[in-house]
């Protein structure tokens, strides 16, 4: 709720210069790019889902659940989206907004909009820096859980250790990060959207193609049992291949454009996804085959 508030107050008093603003028209490259950091953003929610969902009681409907975290995602983001458009393309038009906005500086356009509201504005700026935790304390329980998976001997560690490795982790490249924070912030989103689309390419055709779309087909009583769960190798072959082959040539980013990218924009998310499906394929077929067993 302050973060809603927030953003009421500050479309509030800056509404009005919103109106009819002058806007470039936006080119196919720049729409790529676009998509490719929003990807990045919303689904690597997918591989962090089932940390959360196994909570959920098996009998709710499946559909359901999908229903809600889609409108979930889909609600905020549309409406986000589109007022930060809106505000980004007045800035030219309004001095102390274009003064907040420098070096792409997102706090401080936030600021700089809520400045009439004087003191109230500053107390909401620093309730919106401070919302930034409630998205990283479910990243971090999942980094807790993961480094445990990855690591069985580290299970006699408590979690909240992990957290606050992650933490002290965090701060230091928050800090460098902070004086080109919407550069970083999208070459993070972008390589990130890049490994989520492989991920969900073969996550997809694993679940529906060699496990017939069927939850039975998987044998939870192994789930901790590594020989008699899948090696791996054939998701490590597609994701590294298709990363060599695809995504690097595709990927437009302020360190690297690669020389696809140099004409198209950005397709390294869904060229990345594409050649994760058709290596996916053979590789893990192979691997069923040699090991005899999903």
């Amino acid at each position: 709720m302050p973060v809603v508030l927030s953003f009421v107050v500050a479309l509030g008093v800056g509404g009005k210069h919103l109106s009819n603003p002058p806007a470039e028209p936006a080119t196919a490259r720049a729409v790529l790019n676009f998509a490719s950091s929003l990807a990045g953003f919303m689904i690597t929610y997918s591989p962090l889902s089932s940390d959360f969902t196994t909570y959920f009681h098996p009998s709710v409907s499946s559909w359901r659940l999908f229903i809600y975290s889609y409108l979930g995602f889909l609600s905020p983001v549309v409406t986000l989206q589109c007022l930060g458009a809106a505000v980004v393309v007045a800035v030219p038009s309004v001095p102390h907004w274009e003064a907040g906005y420098a070096g792409g500086n997102v706090g401080g356009l936030l600021e700089a909009m809520l400045h009439p509201v004087k003191g109230f504005g500053k107390f909401l700026t620093v309730l919106l820096s401070l919302s930034v935790a409630g998205n990283l304390a479910a990243t971090f329980y999942s980094f807790s859980l993961n480094i445990q998976v990855f690591v069985p001997p580290l299970v006699i560690v408590p979690r909240y250790v992990f957290s606050i490795l992650a933490t002290a982790i965090v701060i230091p490249l928050a800090i460098v990060g902070a004086t080109s924070f919407y550069e970083a912030l999208t070459d993070f989103l972008g390589v990130i959207g890049y490994w989520a689309s492989i991920f969900v390419a073969i996550i997809l055709v694993e679940h529906l193609l060699f496990r017939k779309n069927n939850p039975n087909n998987y044998d939870v009583e192994h789930w901790n049992i590594p020989q008699r769960l899948p090696s791996g190798i054939a998701a490590i072959a597609s994701a590294v291949m298709s990363f060599g082959l695809i995504v690097v040539p595709g990927m437009d980013q302020v360190w690297f454009v690669g020389p696809l990218a140099k004409t198209t924009g950005d397709i390294g998310f869904e060229a990345a996804f594409a050649l994760s499906v058709i290596l996916y394929i053979p590789f893990r077929a192979l691997e069923i085959r040699l090991r005899k067993t999903l």
